[in-house]
């Protein structure tokens, strides 16, 4: 063998005072460089060709709605399986390719980059297990698959999901022999990533986005109520079996475009066959973290919620209307902050084009406003029929504001500042005995929050309970064990705060089961005691005690010493209060604020003044100068109708 041509060539170093010897390749591209200029200096240059990525503008147009099936995944089983009967009932053909799975996770692994966090292995993985399936299982070509196929996704969560998501989705499908595969992300930030026109095959009308929603918010309504029920349930199972019932009726509205009110109260009629014992002491856990890894339901975080059930806990989780809560505020916030700013802010939280309207700062604000207004109500337009009383999604501005002076509210990776703000809550309003940070192994945002500004959380507030975990998709041992550890803490301080309560109430177990015996609607499942305790146990305690201790005039006589001792301590504190309220007036932040709601006030009034009103007091106001200046020259243009009249 010739050991010329194999090793590599040595390349000598120059003697001082010499130029260094030119490489074969670079005087190469010198030669390819002039050949080119002298092309074109003489009239012939070729026209480059750029190579383009068709998966980046993922177009599905409307002769393709008959035969192309729209495969969704991405959010919570209820979801999902809700958000396909109302794709369908619009006319699409749409299918839930389920949860990801351990299967998928292989397969995220396989044809994925090295070095991802595991919801990028899971969703990724998911996607491209079930295009294989259908390849090798059912038959089809891969020429099939990506012609008659569409995934749809949410894809809004972080710096993660904008950028990560998209390029691995098409580096693995081009990999698995799917090139050209189309996805179609939301984002946090524009909508969904698809073109728009009049051969659009995916139309985003109000019809589509209405569907959307309510899909969304049953879910969210389905899971809240069914994550507050389960852990009480006297026949294991009988829970799941309401939510599967539930969802078919969901389903049904959404598909057949019936009344969704009206199928949520019969949804929860199957919810309140449910048998439950109320007064077991369950640990109640607020799970947050990272957007996808709290709100998966299998195998991507473990299977968290079913684990910490069986570990005696009572799940507080995160909906995904509080995600959009959280968009709502995030946008009030950065146009406020820059509202004031000189010229104009181009940037992708800018103003420009907005702040040129001299009502459009105004304006953004209002619909903010109305936004987050419309949200809160129409949630418990949701809630109430299907029987989730007593439910409140987070107040934003409060979770800032106690966040602020750990976490900055403008750092937005993960869920930004919230993780701190919901743990400090939890730990001052009694909101729950454990809270649980879940994120993927190596995610910086959440795990810079969790790991370090969260441990001057925990000390500063003493007795709060916080784990933070992480997933790695092959850890479940760990994983479980470090759970393990701190839900001992959990149960310990919901036993004894039932044990303290039922002290201090003056009444026994025995006694308050008694009570329930007769009267039954305390013990419902749907039925949500006031909160004055953390455990829901405690609660119904705390509610019924003075039921069973004392008659009706009793309870009212203490009713009205109550609020007459309200009423004495409300004058004592007030000059306090009012200090306290002008101290709070005075400062400069308060001012601004006020000042600016003022502002927008007066915008909309007088924008809203100008756009009514603005046209006739002109008119009147060129007839009354002409009329007192005969002398100034002018053409009168007869009404048409009446020049018609005339003639």
């Amino acid at each position: 063998m010739d050991t010329t041509t194999t090793a590599a060539a040595k390349k000598n170093l120059p003697i001082f005072g010499k130029e260094a010897p030119k490489a074969q390749d670079e005087i190469e591209r010198e030669i390819a460089f002039y050949a080119e200029a002298e092309k074109e200096r003489i009239g012939i240059k070729e026209e480059r060709k750029q190579w383009v990525d068709t998966m980046l503008d993922p177009m599905m147009k409307k002769s393709e709605r008959d035969h192309v099936t729209l495969l969704i995944s991405g959010l919570t089983a209820a979801q999902d399986f809700l958000c396909e009967g109302a794709l369908r009932g619009l006319g699409y053909n749409v299918e839930y390719i389920g949860m990801s799975d351990n299967a998928g996770l292989q397969v995220g692994k396989e044809f994925g980059n090295r070095g991802q966090c595991n919801p990028t292995y899971f969703t990724v993985g998911g996607l491209v297990k079930h295009l294989i399936d259908l390849r090798d299982k059912k038959g089809l070509t891969s020429e099939e698959v990506v012609k008659n196929y569409v995934f749809v996704t949410a894809g809004a969560c972080g710096p993660c999901r904008f950028g990560m998501y998209v390029t691995e989705y098409r580096k693995a499908l081009r990999d698995a022999g799917f090139d050209g595969f189309r996805v179609m992300l939301f984002q946090q930030k524009g909508g969904l990533s698809q073109a728009t026109g009049e051969d659009v095959g995916l139309e985003m009308n109000p019809a589509f986005f209405i569907g959307i929603i309510k899909a969304i918010v049953c879910g969210d309504t389905l899971n809240a109520l069914a994550y507050r029920i389960r852990p009480y349930e006297v026949e294991a199972g009988a829970t799941n079996r309401a939510v599967s019932e539930a969802k078919k009726i969901l389903y049904k509205a959404l598909f057949e475009n019936t009344n969704i009110f009206w199928a949520l109260y019969k949804a929860r009629q199957e919810f309140e066959k449910v048998k439950v014992d109320k007064l077991r002491p369950k640990a109640k856990v607020s799970i947050i973290g990272e957007f996808w890894a709290m709100t998966t339901e299998g195998d991507g975080n473990y299977a968290l919620q079913r684990f910490l059930e069986s570990e005696g806990s009572e799940n507080d989780i995160q909906l995904t209307t509080a995600w959009l809560l959280y968009n709502i505020w995030e946008t009030a916030r950065d146009t406020r902050e820059r509202m004031l700013l000189r010229g104009l802010d181009d940037g992708h939280y800018g103003l420009q084009g907005i702040a040129e309207d001299e009502l459009g700062v105004s304006k953004r604000l209002a619909t903010m406003k109305g936004a987050e207004l419309g949200l809160r109500v129409g949630f418990q337009a949701f809630a109430q029929p299907l029987g989730l009383f007593g439910y409140h999604l987070p107040d934003m501005e409060l979770v800032a504001d106690v966040a602020k002076d750990y976490y900055s509210n403008d750092l937005r990776g993960g869920e930004g500042h919230m993780e701190v703000g919901k743990l400090i809550v939890n730990a001052v309003h009694g909101k729950a005995h454990m809270t649980l940070s879940v994120k993927p192994f190596g995610c910086m945002p959440s795990s810079g929050v969790s790991d370090g500004v969260q441990s001057l959380i925990t000390n500063r507030y003493p007795g709060t309970i916080f784990c933070a975990v992480e997933t790695s998709g092959d850890g479940a041992t760990n994983f479980y064990s470090r759970v393990q550890m701190y839900m001992f803490k959990a149960r310990l301080a919901a036993q004894e705060e039932l044990r303290r309560t039922y002290e201090e109430c003056g009444v026994t177990e025995e006694e308050v089961r008694a009570f329930l015996d007769k009267n039954p609607k305390y013990a419902s499942p749907l039925h949500h005691s006031p909160h004055k305790a953390t455990g829901s146990a405690a609660n119904l305690v705390h509610e019924v005690a003075p039921l069973i201790k004392k008659t009706a005039s009793e309870r009212a006589k203490d009713k009205a010493e109550a609020i007459a001792t309200g009423a004495v301590e409300a004058v004592k504190s007030a000059p306090g209060k009012v200090q306290a309220f002008v101290a709070w007036a005075k400062q400069p932040e308060t001012q601004e604020r006020l000042r600016q709601d003022a502002e927008l006030v007066a915008d909309l009034i007088r924008g809203k003044a100008k756009e009514r009103f603005g046209p006739l007091v002109a008119k009147l106001a060129g007839k009354a100068y002409f009329e007192n200046n005969p002398e100034v020259a002018h053409v009168v243009h007869e009404d048409n109708m009446a020049v018609a009249a005339e003639e």
